[in-house]
């Protein structure tokens, strides 16, 4: 699901260890296939992080990725602050929910040049 989102070749192995370390997640199945997903990683106070949001192309444009991230949100509430890491494009999607753009979050990535080709970062 997560290559047909599109969100990149993350293994079946990859998800379900950064789904079990998160504190938060919610999934939604069809027939018992899994057609949307996401999580939030969270310490219970200061930060939860919302990220890996996806919906099978079949079940796009039905509300399940507002209903993913309603979910986070609501479950996250107590938190002093919501971030959310999203491919870029879909900004406007999560504007609706109240997130804004930030001017100081910085990253590390695995692969700089690819993060930049992808328009995750301005500079490699």
């Amino acid at each position: 699901m997560y290559r047909l989102a599109p969100l990149g070749n993350k293994s079946p192995d990859w998800l379900a260890t950064a789904f079990s370390n998160s504190m938060f997640r919610f999934f939604a199945r069809d027939n018992g296939a899994l057609v949307a997903a996401g999580r939030a990683v969270a310490d219970g106070v200061d930060c939860s992080y919302i990220c890996d949001i996806a919906v099978h192309p079949s079940h796009q444009g039905q509300g399940l990725g507002r209903d993913v991230i309603q979910r986070l949100i609501a479950a996250s509430q107590g938190h002093r602050k919501i971030i959310l890491y999203a491919v870029p494009g879909k900004e406007d999607f999560y504007r609706r929910f109240g997130f804004r753009r930030m001017r100081t979050a910085m990253a590390i990535f695995e692969n700089a040049g690819q993060a930049a080709a992808n328009g995750y970062t301005d500079e490699a």
